[in-house]
């Protein structure tokens, strides 16, 4: 039997602007087959034909991975598509991330400069026998209606030159060339397991407006990733524009999120009534289209948005009382839905959507609860080993694209651990470790040696807390946390895991030397960045966030660590103060620490930055940068502000864990936490997982003084219940099945506060303060109200007013009514600058 081999026309066919390349080959069968089965791939992204109809449902084929090491095969039953006589094969050959530009650099052809298809169709027959067509010499090779192909810049389209027919029997391709083969490694041929990307929804314009100009303006009122499907009747010749962009700025169109990429498509007409097209070699990350060139009045039904993205099973939710917050989860999913198109990427929009590590490491858990990922990332995965293997070191991306080399990199280059054992966590897969494992012990013991005398990772280059809001608009890895703490934090952390791993495996002399290194990188911290009662180096909610979470201060360090967090998250004002490396764990500090009313305050807060400012601001995605669209409107405009970046979204972790009140004990749920911790204004909440045993879920509401809390444990799991706010602080063991508890709440405390309470009381209660200290912010601002020492224990609001000279118009009024609203219940509005 002939082997197949990558096929393509002769000469350079991926240069910018090149057509997309057809390939079709007739072959003709004695008898209708009982079975047919098509493999294929291609350098390029394809779409596959037989007989005039296109073969399976996959867009972007063959998806992105690390092509020179893993170029992924697709398999599809095409058993009803072939039939006795002659069958034509073919395919549409696009650019793709194979040979397009990638990257702020704009690098071309980082793989290959020639377009080229591998297939092989087995057929089946009735007498046993089979027979296999395979893409070789026998193959023409074309272009057609598309033009050009860019996965940043977009897909022109000219239907006057889409060859009628060319993907069935009878067509004449006589004036097609021939094709020589290419070479490939045939070993980098594999099934990666991850889902196809796929067509997933389709979404109908909210509105739809002309401009002055002619313009068409459309708003799909969510932020997405796919194209758009067009539907138009005009004269042969015209050509209609598609532009895409993230968001209107003073309702104005605004591309500069997308800095270079052009993400605009182009299609002109062939004439004769009605036509609908749709890209099939790009993606844009858009919620408005703008139109031009269109004939005629743009209707709903003439253009949709196409959803695209890999096609995982979603598994995990959430939703509250709180509306905000629930379209804060909103967000997350789909700004992790933007983001999975065939490799877990940073955006989706700009000339970047690259597989940073980073990103994803601070976003895993988040991810495996949502959507089952084991495929995708299982894959993305392999793809990172194999580049380690091949470079030393972790990549920074993966797939690697970028000239500049990637030196290992806390919370970057510690994915190769943190990822793995993540979903290790989730799905409760030993073979998930088994296959990283040699890439684990590789990254961990490269960076043991880096390690200076004293055990902390003190040198080389370092991300930080990558985006703290105070870190300057061109340099963000300069935040005001000590660049080598949070290296060192990262790496205690990453050798605990890593020595648990080597415990799971049975590798034990591994397992005893890993402990060992955590325990001295964890000691060598405490020593370095830790005081005796607990005051962590930096004074910053990420350096508290870090020595809390992962365990690097001793019991007796830990609470004053917390009291120092919250305090630092009070000063301010309860809005953001934490990049990469803090933001995922800053309320799980707080919570654990005994600071839950910090950490409602912090969720809720929506002055900017805070996580739900977006929210207020229209958004429908996480944003990159907190403050991406300004409070006056404007756009950040650093060259670094994508709409659609779903590492801050890491949130919803906690939001899953605590809020909800669903956590797993032991890998893949064979025991559950069921411990929600209600707080804030929330007044009920519910989550869910569909995790590898079955349903998972929690509900809990508050009514009427009484708690109800509503549990369904997966089979086969038990589950550890703390039944929220019991007045016996009740803990039960259940199995399986659903349970459900109800209970009177203890009565909430009677204490009166006033314009008398001394102040130390009034400052005991957040979100009581964050009220009171708003007024003072806008009253008085500039002058420092502080809520500690001996005098706060003595004096109280009255004698405090009395101690201001000329006190201004509306301070008493403005305190009294704060009073009467924490009296009365209502939610904290929570302000910039609380606790100062």
């Amino acid at each position: 039997m002939t082997s197949p081999s990558f096929i393509t026309p002769p000469g350079t066919t991926a240069s910018e602007g090149s057509p997309a390349v057809y390939l079709r080959r007739s072959f003709a069968l004695d008898g209708q087959p009982v079975r047919a089965t098509l493999r294929i791939t291609s350098l390029g992204v394809h779409e596959p034909w037989l007989n005039g109809t296109r073969v399976g449902d996959e867009v972007l084929a063959p998806g992105w991975t690390s092509y020179a090491h893993r170029l992924a095969v697709s398999e599809h039953d095409v058993s009803d598509l072939v039939h006795e006589g002659e069958n034509v094969l073919g395919a549409v050959v696009g650019e793709g991330w194979a040979a397009g530009r990638l990257g702020w650099e704009s690098r071309r052809n980082l793989w290959t400069d020639r377009l080229a298809l591998w297939l092989e169709l087995v057929v089946e027959h009735t007498d046993g026998t089979t027979e296999t067509i395979v893409s070789d010499g026998q193959f023409r090779a074309s272009t057609g209606g598309t033009r050009e192909s860019s996965i940043y810049d977009g897909e022109v389209y000219d239907a006057r030159l889409e060859p009628t027919g060319w993907d069935d029997a009878g067509f004449d391709d006589s004036g097609w060339t021939a094709v020589e083969p290419l070479d490939w490694p045939e070993g980098s041929l594999v099934r990666t397991g991850a889902e196809p990307i796929r067509r997933v929804e389709t979404l109908a314009p909210v509105s739809i407006s002309v401009r002055d100009d002619g313009r068409v303006v459309v708003d799909f009122g969510q932020l997405i990733t796919g194209w758009v499907r067009l539907t138009v009747d005009g004269d042969e010749g015209t050509t209609v524009t598609l532009r895409h962009a993230e968001t209107l700025i003073d309702r104005e169109f605004d591309v500069r999120t997308l800095r270079t990429a052009r993400a605009t498509d182009r299609y002109t007409l062939a004439g004769g009534g009605s036509q609908t097209w749709e890209p099939r070699f790009t993606f844009h990350g858009f919620r408005y289209l703008e139109l031009t060139g269109y004939p005629g009045e743009v209707t709903p039904e003439d253009v949709q948005a196409v959803v695209v993205h890999s096609d995982m099973v979603r598994t995990g939710g959430f939703e509250s009382s709180h509306e905000l917050v629930n379209r804060l989860h909103d967000n997350v999913v789909w700004g992790m839905r933007g983001n999975f198109v065939g490799v877990p990427t940073d955006c989706p929009q700009r000339d970047e959507r690259l597989g940073w590590t980073g990103d994803l490491n601070a976003f895993t858990p988040t991810a495996a609860f949502l959507y089952d990922v084991r495929g995708v990332l299982g894959s993305w995965l392999a793809d990172l080993a194999a580049e380690q293997e091949e470079a030393g070191d972790v990549p920074w991306i993966v797939p690697n694209v970028v000239a500049t080399p990637s030196p290992p990199t806390a919370l970057w280059s510690d994915a190769a651990v943190s990822i793995p054992w993540a979903l290790y966590q989730q799905y409760g897969d030993v073979d998930i470790l088994t296959r990283a494992y040699p890439s684990m012990t590789t990254f961990v013991r490269r960076v043991e040696a880096l390690l200076d005398e004293t055990g902390l990772w003190s040198s080389g280059f370092q991300y930080g807390d990558w985006l703290d809001p105070d870190a300057p608009a061109d340099n963000a890895a300069a935040g005001k946390t000590d660049r080598y703490l949070v290296a060192t934090a990262y790496f205690a952390k990453v050798a605990r895991e890593m020595a648990q791993t080597s415990g799971v495996l049975g590798h034990d002399e591994d397992a005893t030397a890993f402990a060992a290194l955590a325990e001295r990188v964890r000691r060598a911290f405490n020593d370095e960045y830790v005081t005796a009662n607990g005051r962590v180096a930096s004074e910053s909610a990420t350096a508290y966030a870090l020595a809390i979470v992962f365990d690097l201060v001793d019991d007796r360090q830990r609470q004053h660590a917390g009291d120092r967090l919250a305090a630092v998250v009070a000063r301010s004002g309860y809005t953001i103060s934490t990049g990469f490396a803090g933001t995922p764990l800053v309320t799980d500090a707080l919570s654990s620490t005994g600071h839950l009313d910090e950490a409602y305050l912090l969720l809720e807060q929506t002055d900017c930055p805070s996580f739900l400012y977006p929210v207020t601001q229209g958004a429908t995605t996480v944003w990159e940068r907190w403050d991406a669209i300004r409070p006056d409107g404007s756009l950040n405009d650093s060259g670094m502000t994508s709409l659609n970046h779903y590492a801050l979204g890491a949130v919803a972790d906690w939001l899953h864990r605590v809020v909800g009140g669903l956590a797993s004990l032991e890998p893949g749920y064979r025991r559950l936490l069921v411990a929600p911790q209600p707080g804030g204004s929330l007044t009920r909440a519910r989550v869910w997982n569909d995790t590898v045993r079955g349903r998972a879920e929690v509900a809990w509401q508050i009514t009427d003084g009484s708690m109800r809390l509503d549990v369904v444990v997966p089979s086969g799991a038990t589950a550890e219940v703390r039944l929220p706010l019991h007045p016996e602080g009740a803990v039960v063991e259940v199995g399986d099945g659903s349970h459900t508890w109800t209970y009177d709440l203890p009565a909430a405390d009677s204490t009166v506060v006033d314009m008398d309470t001394p102040i130390a009381v009034l400052a005991a209660d957040p979100g009581l303060w964050s009220r009171l200290d708003a007024v003072f912010q806008d009253k008085l601002p500039g002058v420092p109200i502080v809520p500690s020492g001996p005098e706060a224990h003595s004096i109280s609001l009255s004698l405090l007013l009395g101690f201001i000279p000329g006190v201004p118009d509306g301070l008493q009024e403005a305190l009294e009514s704060a009073l009467t609203a924490h009296r009365a219940g209502s939610p904290t509005p929570t302000t910039a600058g609380a606790a100062r």
